[in-house]
């Protein structure tokens, strides 16, 4: 059995050793989850949300203890983990604690008047096992969220967590340990892209990915090929426009903290910001100033922390070169230290759509920012991606604000706010065009992991229908006195 070492991205250092699991253990824990699902899918949901509670309240008294784990296994400073990785989680235990039963209880829906002395409704089953592929950047809540979705849902979870920050799946199996959750219901799977691609081919009921959009296809490719439903949150490459009236002081401050939070590891992440003519330089000048304010390195004192993944810096070394040789240039940072684990908060201007800093999704602290003349030329720019995940639009005039919105193609928008859409747990989150397929918060959250089964009763009295057998030319004209009477007008 072989292992690999859980470094701290941040200064190298090492966290333990972790055993791989086998190409074996997927069929040996997808069997397991698929026997703990027949007693798991039974119990009532009253049952199911008193784990949700169990684990909560692990949380709340662990939080913190968690964050630091968490930061060790990322690199990001624990207060930010504390912030976007435990408290979210957190957040949505609370929400599908209190909505869950009313989210699945059966909904009675109208039935027609041709159906008349029949009753309608809608029932929500588990789907079965839930394989869950997430993410390095932020490894514990895009874990867990779907994982909690799936399994008030009434299904078996098996996550496989990336080998990046393999540190996190531990950090799962101990809050699953202390829960004392059933054997079976949530299992965790540690390894590589061989093991997760051998949990895509054992055949579980749904897979949810998270990742890059390369991968999202590969995934889904295969899992076309058995019709096994996936839902897939992708990268994105998403649009700040700050029109002429918006508020420059928080346009600036939304600015840094959307660009930079995780390292700009973040799928929401600002990645081209479009500022107009009148009130660019004021912009620039401002976010200069405020950016070298921030602290950055590893531990409670900083703002920023490291990169996560050391690949990463190549892709963001790659692109800032390509947009440096088409006239680009480095206003502020753009360092990349020696023991390649940071770079510094950088803002480029002078940029255009011809770069890919432009257009392929960056992943790090990058601001690029980008003049514009007028709101039509705004909106085409912002729109000139293959991505459609999230964006933002600033202006003190909401209903401008909300005019413009409303023609920026993407799955989630901010006005005046930037990220924020994802912490509201009563908004579906997801992208569209490469960014990805499917919803999940909200109640989607919870559909997402069902079957929707529609139901028809009758009593059962009579002894046929009237478009039962045999026809008859007398059924035939009553049907087209009733169509041409309820559908004719």
């Amino acid at each position: 059995m072989s292992t690999i070492k859980m470094v701290n991205p941040s200064n190298g250092d090492v966290l333990g050793e972790i055993k791989l699991d086998e190409i074996e253990t997927v069929s040996i824990k997808m069997e397991k989850a698929r026997n703990s699902f027949k007693v798991w899918s039974q119990i009532s949901i009253d049952e199911r949300i008193e784990y949700l509670y169990k684990m909560r309240k692990y949380l709340i008294e662990n939080g913190e203890k968690v964050a630091e784990d968490i930061s060790k296994a990322t690199g990001k400073p624990p207060k930010e983990a504390y912030i976007t990785e435990v408290f979210p989680v957190i957040d949505a235990l609370k929400y599908y604690e209190k909505k869950a039963t009313e989210i699945l209880k059966p909904k009675r829906v109208k039935t027609p008047i041709h159906l008349f002395g029949k009753k309608s409704y809608i029932k929500y089953k588990p789907m079965g096992v839930i394989a869950v592929i997430a993410p390095w950047n932020y490894p514990f809540q895009l874990a867990m969220i779907p994982m909690i979705s799936a399994l008030v849902s009434g299904n078996t979870v098996i996550v496989k967590p990336s080998s990046v920050t393999a540190y996190v799946g531990i950090i799962m199996e101990n809050i699953f340990r202390e829960i004392n959750i059933p054997d079976g219901v949530l299992q965790v799977l540690h390894g590589g892209s061989d093991i997760g691609n051998e949990l895509v081919h054992s055949r579980p009921n749904k897979i949810f990915f998270t990742g890059s959009t390369k991968v999202g296809k590969i995934i889904m490719k295969a899992a076309s090929e058995q019709l096994i439903p996936v839902e897939l949150e992708l990268g994105g490459k998403d649009p700040m426009i700050v029109l002429e009236d918006a508020n420059l002081e928080r346009a600036v401050n939304g600015a840094l903290w959307g660009a930079l939070s995780n390292s700009g590891q973040t799928c929401l992440s600002i990645e081209r910001v479009y500022v107009h003519e009148n009130i660019y330089t004021n912009f620039i000048n401002l976010l200069s100033d405020r950016i070298e304010k921030l602290r950055q390195g590893y531990g409670d004192g900083f703002d920023i922390g490291s990169m996560t993944s050391i690949n990463q810096i190549d892709i963001i070394k790659e692109q800032l070169e390509d947009a440096l040789d088409k006239g680009a240039k480095i206003l502020k940072g753009g360092t990349i230290t020696d023991d390649k684990r940071f770079i510094t908060p950088t803002i480029l201007t002078d940029v255009n759509h011809d770069m890919k800093i432009m257009k392929e999704e960056t992943f790090g602290p990058i601001i690029p920012v980008m003049v514009f003349r007028t709101e039509e030329e705004a909106i085409k720019l912002a729109n000139d991606s293959e991505f459609g995940l999230g964006a933002s639009v600033w202006s003190r005039d909401l209903e401008k604000a909300k005019r413009v919105a409303d023609k920026i193609e993407t799955g989630n928008i901010c006005i005046n706010d930037v990220i924020m859409h994802f912490a509201n747990m009563n908004l579906p989150f997801g992208g569209i065009k490469q960014s990805g397929i499917g919803r999940y918060h909200s109640s989607d959250g919870i559909y997402a992991f069902c079957n929707t089964v529609s139901v028809l009763v009758d009593k059962g009295k009579k002894l046929r229908e009237s478009n039962w057998y045999p026809y008859s030319k007398l059924k035939m004209a009553y049907l087209k006195r009733f169509i041409k009477f309820k559908y004719g007008k």
